[in-house]
């Protein structure tokens, strides 16, 4: 048995899912005339309130896009050090939207309102850049899948008209934190200017994220994504793999938080485990105590099929998706309580 906690993009489509794709009426999206792409569009556009989408390649061209709608060479984004569009898009801040960054701390990867007036910089000074742009990342991946709660969200919308900052969400698991939090996703429509949501980790896609906000903005966005590479041809295909999973994997995702708090209590009893972050969604990041020595923690589980993440400084993460079974689960508690770890 092979169990891969690596991380939810590793997911494979379901039968039923694939049969969606398969049938898929297909056009030419660089052409405008895919027609599932457009209905996938539609879809999550309608779901969080928004005029309009745009389907992309991956989350990180979704990101992307937004910094360079909202941003002009020389202006600084606001965000916590954790953010994906700081830490993992290959300085694309930089290279793409030739823009600055203001990293503001937060628990967890959490920003407060509070934190944000000094973070803005005085627009008169021109030794600064200006402050556009403040990004937030739901649920937050380093932070171990924490969730904002609602309350923050419109807090920090309130706090970026108040400096007029354009306010864009980092939604790759959007979805779990709606599930978690019990979330109206219209409500995110209403604070946040853009909206990147993925549908290749928790919803178990192939491929594929969708950028939301107004229509002038995805016809700026459209432009954007052409420049790099991300116009697909018969993108339909992958876009109803969007749909079917919008239609049947949102719910089920309190399956994978259910076993991710199980793997959170497990690994609370073992003695090399120093410490877990809450576990709100399906995430679980924990820490090995200060001798131990994490390849050896991965290889020993590797030898019994089952494959994490080392994320450096003692700090391993596991992620529940949906190839994670009950059997799996099982097994992977059973292997864990056996680890002979000093």
């Amino acid at each position: 048995m092979t169990i891969d906690l690596r991380s939810d993009t590793v997911t494979r489509p379901t039968p039923e899912m694939l049969e969606a794709m398969f049938s898929a009426p297909v056009g030419d999206d660089v052409l405008g005339d895919d027609y599932t792409v457009r209905a996938l569009e539609e879809k999550v556009a309608d779901y969080f309130g928004m005029e309009d989408a745009l389907f992309c390649p991956s989350g990180t061209m979704t990101n992307q896009i937004a910094l360079q709608i909202h941003l002009s060479p020389g202006d600084e984004v606001i965000c916590h050090p954790y953010s994906h569009i700081y830490v993992y898009e290959g300085g694309g801040i930089g290279a793409n939207a030739q823009s600055s960054v203001k990293m503001v701390q937060g628990d967890r990867g959490l920003l407060k309102r509070e934190s944000i007036a000094a973070a803005v910089n005085d627009p008169s000074d021109p030794h600064l850049p200006l402050s556009k742009l403040l990004s937030v990342e739901n649920t937050c991946n380093k932070g171990g899948g924490a969730c904002y709660d609602h309350s923050a969200l419109a807090a920090l919308a309130e706090e970026s008209k108040k400096y007029g900052l354009a306010y864009h969400l980092d939604g790759a698991r959007v979805w779990n934190a709606l599930v978690a939090k019990d979330g109206d996703p219209k409500d995110y429509g209403k604070w946040f200017d853009t909206i990147s949501v993925c549908l290749s980790k928790g919803l178990g896609c192939p491929v594929g994220s969708v950028l939301l906000g107004s229509h002038i903005q995805m016809q700026k966005g459209r432009r954007i994504r052409k420049r790099m590479g991300g116009g697909m041809r018969q993108a339909g295909y992958l876009a109803a793999a969007g749909i079917y999973a919008l239609d049947h994997h949102v719910d089920r995702l309190a399956e994978d938080h259910a076993r991710a708090r199980i793997l959170a209590d497990t690994l609370s009893e073992l003695s090399w485990v120093r410490a877990l972050e809450p576990v709100e969604t399906n995430i679980v990041i924990f820490y090995s105590q200060p001798k131990v020595a994490v390849p050896e923690v991965i290889r020993q589980l590797a030898e019994v099929g089952i494959h994490i993440i080392d994320m450096g400084d003692s700090k391993l993460r596991m992620v529940t998706h949906l190839d994670v079974s009950d059997n799996s689960l099982e097994h992977t508690v059973n292997e864990l309580k056996k680890l002979q770890i000093k």
